[in-house]
């Protein structure tokens, strides 16, 4: 299926400005990227991959004593369209999600919370794209 990946066009995944879902979608597309064409850009793609991502996080757990958060669970949700370029016709239509849950530092470490949050965030967008490009193997394999 390599030689059908490398027909995949990915570009680039909108997400607002300046918010938590433009580095999810930035870095949804870098992983796409190295998915499916091991980082170079595609030959002579036939298909286009269309990405919508989105974020969500929730804390879990609350420490009794202080009222802070002890632990969070971070949600990263793409949808996904595999279109044919030669018919403009999706012949996928999917979506794929990824939870992790990260531990929050007490309050001694000022920015330990914020790299867990992107660590967390970074693990799920690896899910995720895993997910993507083994749901279109299947299709081209399959056919479903």
């Amino acid at each position: 299926v390599q030689d059908k990946f490398a027909a995949i066009d990915i570009p680039p995944i909108v997400a607002p400005k300046g918010t938590p879902a433009e580095r999810i979608a930035v870095g949804m597309h870098n992983a796409l990227n190295f998915d499916l064409h091991n980082g170079a850009n595609a030959f002579s793609p036939t298909y286009q991959l269309k990405v919508n991502v989105g974020t969500s996080q929730f804390t879990a757990v609350i420490d009794p004593t202080n009222g802070r958060p002890n632990t969070q669970i971070d949600r990263v949700v793409a949808s996904f369209q595999l279109v044919e370029m030669a018919t403009n016709k999706t012949v996928v239509s999917d979506s794929a999600f990824a939870q992790v849950d990260l531990d929050v530092p007490g309050s001694q470490q000022r920015f330990a919370k914020q790299r867990a949050v992107l660590d967390a965030e970074d693990r799920a967008i690896l899910v995720v794209a895993e997910a993507i490009r083994n749901r279109l193997a299947s299709y081209f394999v399959a056919g479903t």
